[in-house]
């Protein structure tokens, strides 16, 4: 786990960081230019710039799994995670010998927990090379380097042989896509007649009202400060599963089974007087953006280190408002299968 002068001590320098911030916000900034279809078209450059900027906070702020989870009271953070992770493993079969693809794997959280809960071999996509290089090493720490391997490349045009793996998996990493049902179709192609995709996506649920201005700004908070192009409502994943050739399709927006007092959004509000909790809070994210200031005024932090911060804090409030409304959801759950004939 990183400190946050960890974080920003590995920041890239000043004036590099100040250049990707920019060119980052331009992909948001419409009036400039930054359109829907700019970031399609340059998805793979905004999504690394993304990463490249927010990986390290990421970590210090929430763990090495970067997503969310159903919570029920009494149950951590960090369990809850595990069992979001592990219960994917169950819905995909997973066991000894077979071989899983994890799309957009992050620095490989969620691929350690289900390849230690199931033995089976589990390679992770990532188009970020810093990801990957923060993921082999935890790889060879856990000491799984026997059932887990990265391979840096586009999760839109993966460079794997067809039919070579019994499952895949997403886990909010899929909503990064320019075309989900274009994605879908490539692990639909790399999966063995009779393979099973699962998944947790980010969406806009049915209560999203696009002519409602609250709502509007609350889904372009988020995709600003989470590196998205545009974010799908629930029903469109459902539709892009089809339309890539997926059968046997089952979803559900698991956010719903959540306890009442525990939704998922509660991290981002603060649940618990702990300092990893604390870290992740409302609370947590105004004092770090303090020292972040503090340590950038000093020449600590390189120049932009709080344009990075603040951005997030944005992603963290409309996430936290997307919630609270029922418009917005990190875990439609989808589970859909690849004909045998």
């Amino acid at each position: 786990m990183f400190s946050l002068t960890d974080v920003l001590k590995r920041s890239v320098p000043s004036d590099e960081l100040r250049t990707r911030t920019l060119r980052y916000l331009d992909f948001h900034g419409e009036r400039d230019g930054g359109t829907v279809e700019d970031r399609k078209r340059d998805y793979t450059t905004m999504v690394n710039h993304y990463y490249d900027l927010v990986t390290d906070f990421y970590e210090y702020g929430w763990g090495q799994s970067f997503h969310f989870a159903t919570r029920y009271e009494g149950e951590s953070l960090k369990a809850s995670i595990a069992r979001h992770e592990m219960y994917l493993a169950h819905r995909l079969g997973l066991r000894p010998g077979t071989r899983c693809l994890d799309i957009g794997c992050g620095v490989g959280g969620p691929m350690r927990t289900i390849a230690r809960f199931s033995g089976a071999a589990v390679l992770g996509i990532n188009n970020n090379a810093y990801q990957i290089e923060r993921g082999r090493k935890q790889v060879q720490d856990a000491r799984l380097t026997d059932l887990c391997a990265f391979k840096k490349s586009d999760f839109m045009k993966i460079d794997e042989p067809d039919e070579s793996f019994d499952s895949a998996y997403a886990i909010e990493a899929t909503c990064h896509a320019p075309d989900q049902r274009a994605c879908y179709a490539e692990v639909l192609r790399l999966l063995k007649p009779g393979g099973t995709f699962c998944g947790y996506e980010w969406c806009m649920t049915d209560r999203y009202d696009s002519k409602d201005r609250e709502h509007r700004a609350i889904k372009k908070g988020i995709e600003e400060g989470d590196g998205l192009p545009d974010l799908s409502q629930t029903h469109e994943i459902d539709e892009a599963l089809a339309g890539a050739g997926f059968t046997n399709i089952e979803s559900s927006d698991v956010a719903l089974d959540s306890d009442a007092k525990t939704p998922w959004y509660l991290p981002l509000k603060g649940d618990s007087l702990s300092l990893t909790s604390l870290r992740s809070s409302r609370a947590g994210r105004r004092i770090t953006h303090g020292a972040v200031a503090l340590l950038e005024t000093f020449n600590v932090a390189p120049k932009g280190s709080q344009t990075v911060h603040k951005f997030l804090i944005a992603a963290a409030d409309a996430l936290i408002a997307g919630g609270e409304l029922g418009i917005f959801t990190p875990m439609y759950f989808f589970k859909a299968t690849k004909p045998k004939a």
